[in-house]
């Protein structure tokens, strides 16, 4: 009965150190797998953690990637818009030279579109393939550029608008290592520049004419006057000599040729005193189409067409007769005396397209006289000069080259523009734009007046003493009653002591540019002050702006020019006197 408990407790006592080390083995492995789960928790913390910051990482790159990709496509759509929206004329070549862009100011140039141009060699585009020599230079240039070199010069190019100028650039685009690895050509018009400074140019050579002009034709055409009237007094008293007729009759026509070489400069550089009226030009043209024929010769055919509806025209008319038979003449020299010339009036308007490619010319309606001829034509070279003073396809001593540029001065001080077509073997036309007058046409006499004398009494006013004699030898010889005076302040006097008198001056008949104190026109004032009923008439050999301003006499001005003959002196006076009557 012993022995049970006795072995119960030996093997308790065997059993207790396991059971201890069971114990401690499961205390330990609880400890080890609480660290465990401790350990795997921190890790997946610190995965989470990593995992959460790579997010906000993935998220922040994807921002500042999506602000950059919006940065660059901003910029390239402000680039874009500044290429397509540009007044230059812009473009991107490979170094092969082949277009790879073009910009819409570029193309509308050549009215084409982007397909048509890319791909092809720049030089062989339409931008250069008209104007002769230019693809081969425009090649070298993209040689030049594809090697690093930049270059700018001007070009003229022949576009589908027109001849066109530009500031010619092409530059080559560097990468990061600094190759070269595009090109880009750029254009400037620059064609309305250069007509401003042509414009610039043609008005001082302009005001240096005139300038030129006005200093001696008041001397050169006294000199002329006094010569012409001593010719006139001398023809008078030996007209029985034959010979010595012969003589005078060639000294007048040199006169006369002097004359009107003082006047063709004064209109080249438009210092000429207009008188103008308002004219019917088509009624004007019928008037003096038989002078024209006289002139030109029983060889060359003329007809003239005037279109119904035509407008009236502010010009002078002597001018205008002037300028028709200077181009006659030329059409008839042109033609070898044997054509066809056609003179054409009608209504024509000027639109600003056409008038941006001109010079100093204004946009409206205008009336145009055009005249053809059948003859050889011109050059280029030849028609890019025919306006110049001297210049002359004629023989030496077959003219002076000064038809056209009086034609031109004419023209351009009337307000009006002339525009010349020719080709060589295809002849010439000149058109003649005058502006429209809204006012009545008024009567023009395209006549001479009569050259009959009077018995009234004339005061003549003259600084040349030689000038003053022969004056009025020529008027005593129309039988006029004449009173002289050196200057404005003498005549003066003359007018003071005939009021005191109650004497009669019919006309006062004075020189424009005088010495003295009292000018011209303020002497024809008082003398209205002092007689009424006087009438003036004014003479010069350049007016200047005392009774000119804008190219025009004054209203109510009458002038003679100098030099006059004798007829001419007769018909102006008895002219003025019966207008005042």
């Amino acid at each position: 009965m012993d022995t049970p408990p006795l072995m119960l407790v030996l093997l308790l006592g065997a059993l207790l150190p396991v059971a201890v080390w069971l114990g401690w083995s499961l205390h330990c492995s609880r400890r080890l797998h609480r660290h465990e789960v401790g350990e795997r928790q921190r890790t997946a913390q610190l995965l989470l953690d990593a995992q959460v910051r790579h997010t906000e990482l993935q998220s922040q790159l994807e921002a500042l990637v999506a602000a950059r990709t919006a940065a660059l496509q901003a910029s390239e759509a402000r680039m874009r818009t500044i290429f397509a929206t540009s007044f230059q004329y812009q473009g991107l070549l490979a170094l092969d030279g082949s277009v790879l862009d073009a910009n819409e100011s570029s193309l509308r140039g050549i009215e084409s579109t982007l397909d048509t141009v890319i791909g092809r060699p720049f030089w062989d585009t339409p931008w250069f393939a008209r104007t002769p020599g230019m693809p081969q230079t425009v090649r070298q240039a993209v040689q030049a550029a594809a090697q690093g070199h930049s270059l700018r010069q001007e070009i003229r190019l022949l576009l589908p608008a027109g001849w066109r100028q530009f500031d010619f650039a092409m530059r080559p685009v560097h990468d990061r290592d600094g190759a070269v690895v595009a090109i880009v050509p750029e254009a400037v018009d620059v064609t309305e520049r250069h007509q401003a400074e042509e414009r610039l140019r043609q008005a001082q050579k302009m005001e240096a004419v005139g300038q030129l002009t006005g200093g001696v034709a008041h001397d050169f055409n006294n000199l002329l006057q006094v010569i012409s009237a001593n010719l006139h007094l001398v023809s008078r008293l030996t007209h029985a000599d034959e010979k010595v007729m012969q003589r005078l009759a060639s000294a007048t026509d040199a006169v006369r040729r002097g004359a009107k070489l003082a006047s063709q400069l004064l209109a080249f550089g438009r210092r000429q005193a207009l008188a103008p009226r308002v004219v019917n030009v088509g009624r004007f043209i019928h008037g003096i189409e038989d002078l024209v024929r006289r002139s030109i010769g029983e060889g060359v055919e003329v007809e003239a067409i005037v279109s119904a509806g035509l407008w009236n025209t502010f010009v002078d008319p002597t001018q205008i007769e002037n300028a028709l038979l200077n181009l006659a003449i030329n059409a008839r020299d042109a033609m070898d005396g044997n054509g066809r010339l056609t003179i054409e009036v009608g209504n024509a308007f000027l639109d600003d397209d056409y008038v941006r490619g001109q010079v100093d010319v204004k946009p409206g309606q205008y009336v145009m006289l055009a005249v053809s001829d059948t003859g050889c034509g011109m050059t280029p070279q030849v028609l890019a000069q025919v306006f110049q003073p001297f210049f002359s396809t004629k023989p030496t001593g077959s003219g002076t080259g000064l038809g056209l540029s009086m034609v031109y001065g004419f023209v351009r001080q009337s307000g009006g523009h002339v525009k010349i077509y020719s080709e060589p073997g295809h002849g010439t036309t000149v058109k003649l734009y005058l502006p429209r007058a809204h006012e009545g046409a008024d009567a023009v006499d395209a006549t001479p007046g009569t050259g009959a004398g009077g018995d009234e009494t004339v005061l003549v006013v003259e600084d040349d003493a030689a000038v003053r004699g022969a004056t009025v030898e020529m008027l005593q010889e129309l039988g006029y009653r004449v009173l002289k005076a050196g200057d404005a302040d003498q005549a003066l006097v003359v007018i003071d002591d005939a009021v005191a008198h109650h004497a009669a001056i019919d006309l006062l008949f004075t020189d424009v540019v005088m010495p003295g104190r009292l000018k011209s026109p303020e002497l024809a004032d008082k003398a209205r002050e002092r007689l009424p009923g006087i009438a003036v008439l004014f003479t010069s050999g350049y007016a200047q702006n005392a009774i000119v301003h804008g190219g025009r006499l004054d209203p109510g001005v009458e002038l003679l020019p100098k030099p006059y003959t004798a007829q001419a002196l007769a018909s102006k006076v008895r002219a003025v006197l019966d207008h005042g009557q």
